[in-house]
């Protein structure tokens, strides 16, 4: 494939980007702490958006890491683009996507290497590391042409759920074990979706051989929440649905309008039927009569039905901000989200290593008035929030954009 080149910026990609690392960087605004301490107020009605499912469902929340590993994708047919217009031949695109992707891993493992730890913590849960994973052959196939990023996208779907129904389901031992785990009770569906359950499917007993190859600290066990090294196979789907739609944006003849609704169909096609994976049904005549879900929708270990649901809500997400910049012109507006989206790498390992330093040094130096008992959850998160903006700010006003 070789694409056409752009001299201009896809300006509603950085305001999208923009927005959702803001999101994430905002910590969900305090809002489950207000939740928690006033029961019953408007502020539980808010908030299961504003956190994670427990395992089975989305929420706005959820939608976070999707949103950005699809941006990535988008973003190399540009890149791509933009490195062949400087002349730059296949081996140096293919030296700088190789390096890219250990540099997105080993940042991951440092990121899971918290503070106290005493050695380093081998885990590639982390959204650098699983974007990481898969980069390099996000590279490679971009470069071949879209066909094969839809057939590959296709096969890796098809590919992760036989993976996953080729495992056995779990046994009353397995359950049993972890029965106690206080992330396993939300995490165990009946009938055929128990191949997704939560540390007994397939990509968690992979991790239980894999990650014990690793030097650790102890024997690796389980992780917490239920996330998996291989959710980084899916991931790659999510990042090729990216990069599909960035070859389209920029070679399709269509005017703004009809990429515009072309992005919103699609998206609301790929919604409609991630939610058909995912709604209850009746097993087949002469099973047990309970109502079960073919392949639910799991973000925690990424399913099949994951991918394309997410996908369709971010195709609905960049659908709005593409109509807003390139349709509608409204580059002002989106500004604050700009300077934000063009230093992505930047607020995210700030935010990762810096909220709490920043949180408490706004307690050091503000007056205590500063911070209201009601209100102090919010003020905290969207005073941490507004810092790494200003820094976001000053780095867009001197020209400096972190890339790896």
């Amino acid at each position: 494939m070789n694409p056409t080149t752009t001299n201009q910026r896809l300006l509603s990609l950085d305001a999208f980007r923009g927005f959702i690392m803001l999101l994430m960087a905002s910590s969900g605004f305090g809002i489950v702490q207000m939740a928690a301490a006033n029961p019953g107020s408007a502020w539980e009605f808010v908030m299961p958006q504003f956190a994670h499912q427990a395992w089975q469902g989305c929420s706005l929340w959820d939608l976070i890491q999707p949103s950005f590993m699809f941006m990535v994708g988008m973003s190399v047919p540009f890149s791509y683009a933009k490195r062949r217009e400087h002349g730059q031949g296949f081996l140096g695109m293919a030296w700088h996507a190789l390096t890219r992707s250990i540099l997105l891993v080993a940042l991951g493992v440092m990121l899971a290497t918290k503070a106290g730890d005493k050695h380093t913590v081998f885990l590639f849960t982390n959204v650098l590391a699983q974007i990481g994973l898969g980069y390099f052959i996000l590279f490679l196939m971009t470069r071949l042409g879209w066909e094969y990023l839809l057939a590959w996208i296709i096969l890796i779907l098809a590919g992760y759920t036989w993976f996953f129904f080729n495992h056995p389901l779990p046994s009353p031992e397995d359950l049993a074990a972890i029965a106690g785990m206080k992330d396993a009770e939300q995490g165990i569906l009946p009938g055929v979706a128990g191949h997704w359950n939560i540390h007994t499917n397939a990509a968690a007993a992979f991790d239980r051989w894999f990650l014990n190859q690793l030097p650790q600290a102890q024997s690796y066990q389980y992780t917490l929440g239920g996330y998996q090294t291989l959710n980084f196979v899916p991931a790659l789907a999510t990042m090729m649905l990216g990069a599909l739609t960035g070859c389209f944006l920029m070679r399709s003849s269509k005017t703004d309008k009809g990429k515009w609704a072309a992005l919103l169909i699609m998206g609301i096609v790929l919604v409609l039927a991630g939610t058909a994976l995912d709604v209850k049904i009746l097993p087949v005549i002469g099973a047990k009569f309970d109502q079960y879900t073919l392949l639910p929708v799991v973000k925690r270990i990424w399913t099949p039905s994951w991918v394309i649901l997410s996908g369709g809500w971010v195709l609905i997400l960049l659908s709005f901000f593409y109509g807003l910049v390139e349709i509608l012109g409204m580059r002002k507006l989106v500004f604050p989200l700009v300077v934000v989206g063009m230093n992505s790498i930047v607020i995210y390992l700030l935010h990762s290593l810096c909220k709490d330093w920043i949180r408490d040094n706004l307690h050091k130096h503000l007056p205590d008035a500063a911070f209201p008992a009601y209100w102090t959850p919010v003020i905290e998160r969207c005073g941490v929030l507004f810092v790494l903006w200003l820094i976001c700010w000053w780095l867009y006003k001197q020209k400096a954009f972190i890339k790896l």
